[in-house]
């Protein structure tokens, strides 16, 4: 199906009142980005932050009455200068795009991570074939790659995981297939824990390796390793359950924050665990720990 984008540059203050008007006037979705250089990594806790200069695309059907469009927005939104510009979208296979980007990646000595479309480049090492869906954890984002690089570093044989925010269950995967015995995958999403189960079948995995379960659900039992790639505020909160979930002398690895955050999350940590150095790559950091 054909469509036209129109994008509005904006600022902060406009751009949900531009937002309301884009869907009133017959926008199928509304996108916000930053239309400077202005990265924002995490937001606080309950905030939804936007950029100071933001760019808001309209998606609508080719069809439209683009100049119905225009008078309507400029009527609502009562804006001096209305700066917008119309421009087809490229009708593409989206899901075929992005898997042709998609490439597998060597995590550490033994760990790969390859699209399940394509065969591994290394049949002697450990591959792991994902098919992420909609969950979040491909292996390509810092925060993944470090976690698994140190899932790779492990003696893993016979020890119990925990993976706090499995997203696709790459993170639990990769551990079973480095020698863990069982996981336990806790996420607050149902499809990822429907992704974690088809790649943990793609895998051949035995299915009673691998447990899924939303956090109320979750067993309370401790395991020997704990991972929660996830993000700083929600690392902080749960940092009481999770030295709860990791057994005395057990291993746990935090990862979805940035350097300026390390040292507050290591805090809240601070009374059960005693941390390793933080590893960086980019901006993002992986903080790993032993319990006391």
């Amino acid at each position: 199906m054909p469509w036209l984008q129109l994008r509005i540059d904006s600022n902060r203050q406009s751009a949900e009142h531009i937002e309301d008007a884009l869907l009133d006037a017959g926008a199928a979705s509304v996108t916000f980005e930053d239309n400077a250089d202005e990265p924002i990594l995490e937001p606080a806790l309950g905030e939804t932050p936007l950029w100071q200069q933001t760019r808001i695309t309209g998606l609508f059907d080719a069809g439209v009455d683009t100049a119905a469009v225009i008078s309507f927005l400029e009527e609502q939104l009562d804006l001096p200068e209305l700066a917008y510009r119309w421009s087809p979208l490229e009708d593409r296979d989206w899901e075929r795009e992005w898997m042709k980007h998609y490439q597998p990646i060597q995590c550490g000595s033994h760990l790969w991570i390859c699209p399940s479309w394509i065969a591994p480049p290394n049949p002697g090492a450990v591959n792991l074939l994902l098919d992420p869906g909609l969950a979040f954890g491909t292996g390509t984002h810092p925060t993944t790659f470090l976690c698994l690089q140190w899932l790779d570093s492990l003696d893993l044989k016979g020890k119990s995981v925990t993976d706090y925010g499995c997203g696709s269950g790459i993170l639990a995967i990769a551990s079973l297939l480095l020698g863990a015995s069982s996981a336990t995958c806790v996420d607050i999403d149902p499809q990822a824990l429907s992704a974690t189960l088809d790649n943990t079948e793609r895998n051949h995995l035995e299915p009673g390796k691998v447990a899924v379960f939303l956090p109320e659900q979750a067993p309370q039992q401790p395991t020997d390793v704990v991972i929660a790639n996830i993000l700083a505020g929600p690392l902080v909160e749960l940092a009481p359950k999770l030295a709860e979930r990791t057994n005395p002398g057990g291993r746990l690895c935090l990862s979805g924050l940035i350097e300026q955050q390390a040292e507050e999350v290591m805090a809240s940590y601070a009374d059960w665990f005693d941390f390793d150095p933080p590893a960086q790559q980019e901006q993002w950091v992986r903080l790993t720990a032993v319990k006391r």
